[in-house]
């Protein structure tokens, strides 16, 4: 665009780039108030996450931990290791797994989504709950899921998807100019995770539901092949 155009276009959509820097800043400062603004409206995604991503007697990656609200309601024999990027998060998590007595939390460690400290085919299964409207790389951190979960093994997301048209759509749209600030991207298209899946030979979308409350977020399973 010239820039004689992007003058004249002063209601041009803008969209805040979301980094890492970003994404640790902003969750430096939701982290003392995440879980009293934040579990209730996610309870019913953790719950359909846990529930999904159980695996008694195998081992699970909780990508995107956070605070570790999901982590009591796994099955406890599933072992289960959290990875976040906010070490204030993960912090809170550690007190959680200790509050509750997890002992089969493994261990819970600050890393990037998109470089995963894990070898191949290591995890039974993997679940990334609210985590792909977080991550400034969805595809590429999408990749490393898949890298570390077995053959046969699932990888189950819980997000919002962005609305197609409509008030939300508006609403979307606008918070997206503070995306940087939120820490989050309030504009997500299903076709970012259905193009990635059907460029994918490796995957497969084994189920696609709303969930509680409102409809306003999706679970997706996809299984490695």
């Amino acid at each position: 665009m010239l820039a004689s155009d992007a003058a004249s276009a002063p209601e041009a959509h803008e969209v805040s780039i979301l980094d890492n820097k970003h994404v640790k800043s902003s969750y430096a400062r939701w982290a003392p108030v995440y879980d009293f603004v934040f579990a209730l409206v996610m309870r019913p995604g953790r719950k359909a996450v846990a529930a999904a991503g159980a695996r008694p007697g195998g081992r699970v990656l909780d990508v995107g931990v956070g605070t570790g609200l999901e982590l009591p309601m796994f099955d406890r024999r599933t072992k289960l290791i959290g990875i976040d990027l906010s070490e204030p998060m993960l912090r809170r998590a550690q007190r959680r797994v200790g509050a509750k007595a997890l002992s089969n939390v493994e261990g819970l460690a600050a890393m990037d989504a998109t470089r995963l400290a894990f070898p191949d085919s290591h995890f039974d299964a993997v679940v990334a709950p609210y985590v792909l409207t977080v991550v400034p790389e969805p595809e590429a951190s999408l990749d490393e899921l898949v890298r570390v979960a077995k053959p046969g093994g699932q990888i189950i997301l819980v997000n919002h998807v962005g609305a197609a048209s409509g008030p939300m759509a508006w609403i979307e749209s606008m918070l997206a100019r503070c995306s940087a600030e939120l820490g989050w991207r309030p504009e997500f298209p299903w076709s970012i995770l259905g193009d990635w899946i059907d460029s994918n030979p490796q995957v497969r979308l084994l189920e696609r539901r709303r969930l509680a409350p409102f409809g306003l977020f999706t679970l997706a399973r996809i299984e490695k092949l």
